[in-house]
């Protein structure tokens, strides 16, 4: 079992918030009120690098498609390779479908 260093009771009441929402327009509502439009923005770079990175780009080639800086990539790299495996679940996912 995964243990966080952010685990508290209040981080649970937002993930369980999260996982209550049903579809994409509940999504967009929860996240509009909760987040900023950059963090939105931020978040879903993040995640279009990691697969970007998962499908083999090279850093370069991420940065001109996303505009993410080098050192956003080179910490979503550093999750792929040694984080909690959160991107992974996902992209496992999506790999799925």
């Amino acid at each position: 079992m995964y243990t966080s260093k952010l685990k508290n009771e209040v981080t649970d009441k937002l993930f369980e918030a999260v996982l209550s929402l049903n579809n994409i327009e509940e999504c967009y509502r929860f996240f509009e009120d909760v987040c900023t439009v950059g963090e939105i923005n931020a978040m879903s770079q993040r995640l279009l690098v990691a697969r970007l990175l998962d499908s083999g780009e090279t850093f370069s080639s991420i940065a001109e498609k996303t505009k993410a800086s080098s050192a956003t990539i080179s910490r979503v790299n550093k999750c792929l390779t040694y984080g909690a495996d959160g991107y992974r679940l996902v992209l496992d996912r999506f790999n799925k479908n």
